[in-house]
């Protein structure tokens, strides 16, 4: 965490004069209808019509069972390698599901369509995090740092996704979204401050080359994480004038994506169509608080603030999500990388030797079954004595539980 933090301060310091050029425009040039092309392909996460109208296709599909899975992959950088460690080595136990919709935020976005795809494709999300193609993705700016916004080109990024995007991925994807199944990734809307969900097999059933590069344009994006890497300029069609919105890493707005912000405390009617059931979420980092001995400097002070916050949004969004599943009828599980692993989690050692490491251990996790633990389940609890303040009915949390 120090060395994200410092990477962040040397940004802020080397390329603060760092700009990505385009017109600038208005909220008014956004007003109205969706732009131009878009309607179909994405929605804004705090629209709650929208929201249902892309989830309805997962509900038809799966009426004659009463509920649709859910299969969510979380950010973390290099530590995409467990959650891909954890795919692979659940294929090997024969109990890996299809589910009806999958969905991925930053590393998770570049995890998502091999799993969307299933067991077929495990040999390439393998090579894809485990190869030295990975290796530089961390690759430094020159003299280019100081014109434009990020320490690192996402020149490797980019030709990591488009070595494995390519047209025959996106024919795959395109027959499974026909099924009724379909494929999200999350990214940040810097304009507008919203999570912006992409309707990936929308995108590729375009089947066009302008398709292709929008796929691959939304899954850099997803993942170039704020001042390490430029943002992602998407060109759009506003009112009368072409666009040029600033995407970033989705995990800026959200961990991980079961159900838009304006959902999570919906519950769904009972009129005969699927609800959520089985809701598996891979958490590409550590869950559970650790100690850490703080040192009084700025950095360590800041880095130590940051890994506090992210690790209780990420918390809470669990209890969120798990909350929505268990309203509905449904039930959540989550595989993270234990607290106790002895490994670089910073998610920013992309050497080889830590990849495999953090994929390995996915692996083996996934094909011993105990990856998955539950969320911490409020229990019913009698105080010892009145508490004037406390709300009849207080809970408290029972510590997660492993799943077998």
């Amino acid at each position: 965490m120090a060395r994200l933090l410092a990477l962040l301060f040397a940004v802020l310091t080397l390329a603060a004069c760092g700009s990505l050029p385009r017109d600038r425009f208005t909220v008014n040039d956004l007003a109205g209808e969706a732009p131009q092309g878009l309607a179909d392909i994405r929605f804004n996460a705090s629209d709650a019509d929208a929201s249902i109208r892309f989830a309805d296709a997962a509900r038809t599909r799966r009426a004659h069972q009463k509920t649709f899975d859910v299969l969510a992959i979380s950010g973390g950088g290099s530590n995409g390698a467990y959650g891909a460690g954890v795919l692979v080595g659940w294929t090997k136990t024969g109990q890996r599901p299809e589910f009806d919709i999958v969905t991925g935020v930053s590393t998770g976005a570049l995890t998502a369509p091999f799993a969307f795809l299933g067991p077929d494709w495990d040999r390439r999300l393998t090579e894809a995090y485990t190869s030295g193609a990975a290796a530089k993705i961390l690759e430094r700016r020159g003299i280019d740092l100081l014109f434009r916004p990020g320490f690192y080109d996402t020149k490797a990024l980019r030709g990591l996704v488009e070595k494995y995007v390519d047209p025959p991925m996106l024919y795959a994807i395109t027959m499974e979204q026909a099924k009724g199944r379909r494929l999200l990734i999350a990214t940040t809307n810097l304009d507008t401050e919203e999570t912006v969900i992409w309707d990936m097999g929308a995108i590729a059933a375009r089947g066009d080359e302008a398709s292709l590069k929008l796929f691959q344009d939304v899954l850099v994006a997803s993942a170039s994480i704020p001042g390490v890497f430029p943002p992602t300029l998407i060109q759009v069609e506003g009112k009368g004038r072409r666009l040029s919105e600033m995407h970033v890493d989705g995990s800026v707005t959200i961990p991980f994506f079961v159900a838009p912000e304006s959902l999570l405390l919906w519950t769904a009617p009972k009129t005969g169509e699927a609800r959520p059931g089985r809701i598996r979420v891979i958490v590409n980092g550590k869950v559970g608080g650790a100690f850490g001995f703080t040192k009084g400097g700025t950095l360590s002070v800041v880095g130590r603030s940051w890994l506090t916050m992210s690790k209780a949004l990420l918390r809470t969004h669990l209890t969120a999500s798990a909350a929505f599943a268990r309203r509905n009828g449904g039930g959540l599980v989550y595989a993270a990388i234990p607290d106790d692993a002895a490994v670089d989690t910073s998610g920013l050692d992309f050497s080889a030797d830590n990849r495999l490491t953090l994929f390995e251990l996915g692996r083996r996790r996934a094909e011993m079954d105990v990856a998955w633990t539950e969320p911490a389940i409020p229990e019913a609890a009698t105080p010892t004595a009145p508490v004037a303040a406390a709300p009849s009915g207080a809970a408290r949390l029972a510590p997660s539980r492993p799943v077998g």
